[in-house]
């Protein structure tokens, strides 16, 4: 039976920062080990079963980032030339950060940044989806251009471009890839990683991933892809709620071969210290434009669904991914008008107003929520019109299913016992690769 969870407004996010040297300008310390991850299965470090979808009731504040244990992969970036897959996250903290926190460049140092001051050969950056500095929409189209702070080549990894080309890693010994996920299957920087992985694979260049906690990876849940809706927004055999880390994902992709070819990356995955799956973690800077903080992030994989129907999940206004309404559902105690804002300049319903629900004081999920869709669906005034005629919907589901079961009207006890079977096989294969 599914759990909800109260959601914990004062979640502490404690960072260690690592102190700079008094021997060494600009040279952070740094504690920790690294945490090579070979091509074999059996090498993955497994602490649970993979299937819990409950927040353990202590605070997590010690969390120890892969960024922040400069020592464990300093050393690998000597005499190399490098390679960064980053955005706006991708950041080393300098002190304590807690969910009340306000941010700025006093209290933390991008990657890119760090790795410069180490005198580290950053050759080039590549950005994924929303950008470097993360402010394009969701589906922009991002351009290749130079970092205005540090002079590097951005390359943009959305689009055309999707994978690093044979000629974009010539000049390159090894990537790092630092970048925060949220655990749904279609948010696109799990994809980005399948393709830098299989380039650098086919080109010899290794990976060294700087693992980062996964907000919703206190559960697993959702339907299966199947291969035929393969697309950016779903690559893998995998639920819509994976559970899993960056590290983790990388190695599942390495394991079950899913790479072109079934090549296998040279991976290394710098562990985090501290973490738990079940613990519960408040992201300190925005993943995407659109996802704002913690209850966006938590109900994101729920109310995403909405992106493939005629019902806006608040994108154009300050509450992305936490409302959800139309001008064809029925009057109700909230509504509001999109208009466009930074992270959409073209909201859907642009200035019409919207009748629907806000979700903002609503319990933490543990699970994915089907209510809302399915209300939204029962109650709109032309259901034909409802799911989006571009079958956008299916590619978010990774299914036809999902659509039907709502159009006939089955309960959602009946359509998740339909997925029971798809999770219980993915439970087992995420089993081998989990890191904490």
């Amino acid at each position: 039976m599914s759990v909800q969870l109260m959601w914990c407004k004062n979640t502490v996010l404690l960072f260690l920062f690592l102190g700079i040297s008094c021997g060494k300008a600009n040279k952070f310390d740094a504690i920790g080990k690294k945490a090579e991850v070979r091509n074999e299965k059996t090498e993955a470090t497994v602490q649970n079963d993979g299937a819990s979808n409950e927040i353990l009731n202590q605070t997590q504040n010690d969390v120890i980032i892969g960024a922040n244990q400069t020592e464990a992969y300093l050393k690998l970036l000597e005499g190399k030339r490098v390679g960064v897959v980053a955005n706006q996250t991708s950041v080393i903290f300098k002190d304590k950060i807690t969910s009340s926190s306000t941010l700025d460049n006093d209290r933390y140092i991008h990657i890119v940044d760090s790795l410069i001051s180490n005198k580290v050969n950053i050759k080039k950056v590549f950005a994924p989806e929303h950008g470097f500095r993360g402010k394009a929409d969701a589906g922009e189209i991002v351009k290749d251009g130079l970092d205005t702070k540090t002079g590097l080549p951005i390359i943009s990894l959305y689009g055309k471009n999707k994978k690093p080309s044979a000629a974009q890693l010539k000049n390159l010994d090894v990537v790092v890839f630092d970048i925060q996920d949220v655990g749904a299957r279609f948010y696109t920087y799990i994809s980005s990683l399948h393709y830098v992985m299989e380039a650098c694979a086919e080109a010899n260049i290794p990976v060294i991933i700087l693992d980062r906690p996964n907000p919703n990876g206190h559960y697993v849940d959702g339907p299966i892809l199947e291969k035929e809706h393969k697309s950016f927004i779903g690559m893998h055999p995998i639920p819509v709620v994976h559970g899993m880390t960056i590290g983790e994902y990388a190695q599942m992709i390495n394991g079950e071969s899913w790479l072109d070819n079934a090549i296998k990356c040279e991976l290394t995955v710098i562990k985090m210290k501290n973490y738990s799956h079940n613990y519960a973690y408040s992201l300190p800077i925005k993943p995407s434009p659109n996802l704002p903080n913690d209850i966006a992030i938590n109900l994101y994989p729920s109310l995403c669904f909405f992106e493939g129907t005629n019902v806006s999940a608040g994108r154009g206004t300050k509450l992305q991914f936490q409302i959800y309404g139309s001008p064809f559902l029925p009057k109700s105690d909230f509504s509001f008008t999109p208009q466009p804002n930074f992270g959409s300049k073209y909201p859907k319903h642009e200035n019409k107003a919207c009748n629907g629900y806000n979700l903002t004081k609503e319990q933490k999920l543990g699970e994915i929520d089907l209510s809302h869709l399915i209300n939204a669906y029962n109650t709109t005034s032309d259901k034909s019109k409802f799911f989006l005629s571009n079958g956008f919907f299916t590619k978010l589901a990774g299914t036809k299913q999902l659509q039907k079961q709502i159009e006939a009207g089955e309960t959602i006890e009946n359509i998740k016992a339909t997925w029971k079977d798809g999770l219980d096989s993915f439970n087992a294969m995420r089993a081998k690769y989990l890191l904490y």
